[in-house]
C-alpha cells in the first residue's frame, strides 16, 4: 500500500510546554485514519504540523509524498482540512458557496462542480437556500463538500462532529464513509471513542503528545487480556431512545432491553 502520510519524531513546543514529544505514524493512502484522544492531547497541533499552518520544533513529516517544511506548496495543492466548525458563508447558498471556492481555485465549470457535490452530499433540495438556514449536520457536509473542490489526495478532519447533536453526528458520520469508498485519505482526530471505532481503518491514541498504541479495532482490543464472557440485560442508552424516536434509529433499539454479550 502506497503511505499517505508518513510521520517520524514530531515534536512540537511553545516555550516550556512540550505539546509532540517525538509522534510516528504512518496512513495508508484511500483509508481512514482516527487521532483518537483528549483535549489537549496534541491532536490539532499535528494536524496544523501537517497542514503546513505550523512548523515542527524537531521531525519529518510527508504528506502525499511531499515533504510538509521543504515543499509546503506542493502539499497544500494535494490537501484539504475541514477545522473543528464549518467554514461556511452564512449569508450565500448552498450552492454559491460551492461555486465560489471553485471560482477561486480557478477551476472550469464551477456550476457544474456545485451540483454534483451537492448531489454527493445530499443536499442537492438545500442548494439554493441560505447557508445560515441549515442544521449543523448540513453544515458540515457542505463544509466537507467544499474541502473536496480540486480532488485533494488527502483530507484532514479536525474534529468534525464537535457540537453536533446524534443525528448530525450520523450525517457526518456518512459523509466521511463517502469519502473513504472514493479513495480519498482522511485522518480524523476526534475525542469521541464511538467516532473512531465507527469510521477509522486504523487508530492512534494519541496521551500526552505522543502515540502510545497504534493499530486496527481489534489490535487494540487484543492489548487487554481476555475477558470472561458475562450475558447481561443491556438497557438502551439515551442517544439510542433519542435516534429511535425521531425515526433514525436501527431496529435493534425499538425494544426495552436486550440481550448482548459483553466482557
Amino acid at each position: 500500500m502506497t503511505i499517505a502520510i508518513r510521520v517520524r519524531g514530531l515534536e512540537k513546543s511553545f516555550g516550556d510546554l512540550h505539546v509532540l514529544r517525538g509522534v510516528d505514524l504512518d496512513v495508508e493512502g484511500g483509508t481512514v485514519y482516527a487521532l483518537l484522544g483528549s483535549n489537549g492531547a496534541g491532536k490539532t497541533t499535528t494536524i496544523r504540523i501537517l497542514a503546513t499552518l505550523a512548523k515542527a520544533t524537531a521531525g519529518s513529516a510527508t504528506v502525499a509524498g511531499h515533504d510538509v517544511a521543504t515543499d509546503p506548496g506542493a502539499v497544500r495543492e494535494a490537501i484539504s482540512l475541514t477545522g473543528q466548525f464549518a467554514a461556511v458563508d452564512e449569508v450565500l447558498t448552498g450552492r454559491e458557496n460551492l461555486v465560489l471556492v471553485a471560482r477561486l481555485r480557478h477551476l472550469p465549470n464551477a456550476g457544474r462542480i456545485a451540483d454534483d457535490l451537492l448531489a454527493r452530499f445530499s443536499l442537492t433540495d438545500a442548494g439554493g437556500r441560505r447557508a445560515g438556514t441549515y442544521s449543523g449536520g448540513m453544515r458540515r457536509r457542505l463544509d466537507i463538500a467544499m474541502s473536496l473542490i480540486g480532488d485533494p489526495s488527502v483530507v484532514f478532519l479536525d474534529e468534525p462532529t464537535t457540537g453536533l447533536d446524534p443525528e448530525a453526528r450520523l450525517e457526518v458520520w456518512d459523509a466521511v464513509r463517502s469519502l473513504a469508498a472514493s479513495g480519498t485519505t482522511v485522518l480524523l482526530t476526534t475525542q469521541y471513542l464511538d467516532e473512531a471505532e465507527q469510521l477509522a481503518d486504523r487508530i492512534a491514541i494519541l496521551h500526552e503528545g505522543r502515540i502510545i498504541a497504534d493499530g486496527t479495532l481489534a489490535e487494540l482490543q487484543r492489548l487487554l487480556p481476555p475477558a470472561e464472557v458475562e450475558y447481561v440485560e443491556k438497557q438502551p442508552t439515551l442517544e439510542d431512545v433519542f435516534l429511535a424516536v425521531i425515526g433514525h434509529g436501527s431496529g435493534d433499539t425499538d425494544t426495552a432491553a436486550h440481550q448482548k454479550e459483553v466482557a
